[in-house]
């Protein structure tokens, strides 16, 4: 494993248990019922994307070790992954926080722009696998 994607893939490990203390996190809030409807939904959702995205990082990340891209451009969809998946979780929690039922907030916006950052990642990879 080279230099960009070892340290990605190390980050996208430390990472995985914060997913999992948010599901303990979610497990809590439930039996004390201390969120709405629409909090829970939101909390769930970025929860789970959390989690989805962070391992799709490490399956892309593998992946990357079996192109030719250049280490700049490992870097560079590393950092993609990374952002993105922050990004679109993220914004998930932000909306939960600060949105409204059927009202776009800054964490839609937020999450839209991790799924630009996350194609963008998907579409380079799937580039240099072909070109691999």
């Amino acid at each position: 494993m080279n230099g960009p994607v070892q340290i990605f893939t190390a980050i996208t490990l430390i990472a995985l248990p914060t997913v999992m203390f948010g599901g303990f996190s979610l497990l809590r809030l439930l039996i004390g019922g201390r969120l709405n409807e629409f909090q829970l939904t939101y909390f769930r959702a970025g929860h789970a994307h959390a989690g989805v995205l962070l391992v799709l990082t490490l399956v892309v990340l593998d992946l990357l070790t079996r192109t030719n891209l250049s280490r700049s451009g490992q870097w560079i969809v590393g950092a993609l992954l990374v952002a993105g998946g922050l990004a679109q979780s993220g914004g998930m929690f932000l909306h939960m926080g600060i949105g409204k039922p059927g009202r776009w907030s800054a964490g839609n916006s937020l999450t839209t722009f991790g799924a630009v950052l996350l194609a963008a990642a998907m579409l380079t990879t799937a580039v240099a696998v072909i070109a691999s």
